[in-house]
């Protein structure tokens, strides 16, 4: 293990702008170039599906406004685990520090991985597991880079997420210029709406994960909410783009029929080159996920460390470099364990999804609520309330009771329920074996 222990602490080094790039880089992944198909199929009209990424977006920015004065009270750099650990005691927060652990961050880290090896392969193979190899080799790079320093990897970042968001305004721009291609929609009913929301919201994912940088940003009670509204307001406007230039192409009735909405829309644009510029995008994309995904996995891990004598080890902050390295090395362990058992399944990255969803839903709302909690066990007011208290924060626990509602029902359809079935299960089996493990670590 490396690492200092002692009194070493995480720096404030990080400005708003670094919390904006780094939560964009959470938000903007994969999803942008694989959702908007999916929604548009299930779309009665254009306007319903515009309609539906500006309501993802608002959805979202209500949570991030509930954590704004959640990270105001308590701004350290465990976030959520702080909260819950504050909220709802020490057990719970140890479950969900244990899921986050080995479901819900790496499982993540690891379903990115993939969709970065699939695109990486189509530029160059490695072989029979070549998404496999190149998720692995992406994995190791990235948890070295951030065991190396925070100044290191936010710099990286930046540069990371500058081209991405150039390469997806120039998608959004080279499509609203192009003419001539876009195919109406056949008159129909739609599809569900509510099943479109899950692949809206499933893009709009991370924006949560700002809050694991309030013990390293600086004035954290009052930049917290420019971070998280901020970055949030930044992709809502950056997905419209993106979908419109997808739209000017393809129109509604082209959305509808592609297996593959930025694929045929690039081969429209840019022609024969379409295939190796979207596959350089898409793996751009999934980088700067990877990198924002192990950078604050790795800070719940710390602050389970500090609280936890069993986990002890991933307490310790590295001086050089200002970074929880012992903590990276164990997710970058259990997130290439993930990567070898996913290679054997018939895709990575479902697999990755279906493993950690209705985790992920379940502790996003229990985090949620703490909100209720503390506004009334404490008296005191943090620096950053929510507005529009209470519906802001009713608006944003109803999107979380939907998701893993519809994640359940989702899995439990017999069309899906074989093939996700047993993931969904392992996923729920692994967060359940830390009650005991709680209890192992508290008698010690």
């Amino acid at each position: 293990m490396a690492g200092d222990a002692g009194e070493v602490k995480p720096k404030a080094l990080l400005s708003v702008a670094d919390g904006v790039f780094l939560m964009a880089g959470m938000v903007i992944g994969v999803g942008i170039f694989k959702a908007p198909g999916i929604v548009a199929a299930n779309s009665a009209s254009a306007a319903e599906f515009f309609f539906a990424w500006v309501l993802g977006g608002l959805a979202c920015l209500c949570g991030a406004l509930v954590y704004a004065e959640l990270a105001s009270r308590y701004p350290e750099t465990g976030g959520e685990y702080a909260f819950l650990r504050r909220g709802w005691g020490a057990g719970p927060a140890f479950v969900f520090a244990w899921s986050r652990l080995t479901v819900i961050q790496t499982g993540a880290i690891a379903g990115v991985s993939f969709v970065f090896g699939e695109y990486a392969t189509q530029i160059y193979s490695l072989g029979p597991k070549s998404d496999a190899l190149y998720a692995a080799i992406a994995v190791a790079g990235f948890t070295a880079l951030n065991v190396a320093g925070t100044l290191q990897t936010k710099s990286f970042q930046k540069i990371l997420e500058v081209l991405l968001m150039c390469a997806l305004l120039g998608i959004a721009i080279g499509g609203m210029m192009h003419s001539g291609s876009a195919k109406a929609a056949p008159a129909s009913p739609g599809g569900d709406f509510a099943f479109l929301m899950i692949f809206v919201l499933y893009t709009y994912g991370g924006w949560n994960e700002a809050a694991y940088l309030a013990g390293e940003l600086r004035d954290a009670r009052r930049s917290m909410i420019k971070v998280l509204a901020g970055g949030t307001i930044l992709v809502t406007i950056l997905y419209l783009l993106v979908n419109l230039g997808y739209y000017s192409v393809l129109g509604l009735g082209g959305m509808k029929e592609s297996k593959a909405v930025a694929s045929d829309a690039m081969r429209a644009i840019a022609g024969d080159n379409a295939a190796l510029l979207l596959a350089i995008v898409v793996c751009v994309s999934a980088l700067t996920t990877i990198n924002a995904a192990i950078f604050t996995g790795a800070r719940t891990n710390y602050a389970l460390g500090i609280d936890v004598p069993l986990f002890r080890a991933l307490g310790s902050w590295q001086a050089r470099g200002s970074t929880p390295a012992n903590a990276l090395l164990v997710q970058g362990a259990i997130t290439l364990l993930l990567v070898w058992a996913g290679s054997y399944t018939q895709d990575g990255f479902e697999a990755m999804v279906a493993y950690g969803f209705p985790v992920f839903w379940t502790f996003l709302l229990m985090t949620g609520l703490t909100l209720l909690v503390f506004r009334r066990k404490e008296a005191a007011r943090p620096e950053v309330t929510t507005p529009l208290y209470p519906l802001v924060p009713l608006a944003f626990y109803a999107m979380c009771v939907f998701m893993l509602w519809k994640s359940i029902a989702y899995i439990a359809n017999p069309q899906f329920g074989p093939k996700f079935g047993n993931l969904v299960l392992t996923g729920v089996v692994v967060m359940l074996a830390g009650i005991p493990l709680y209890f192992v670590a508290k008698r010690r």
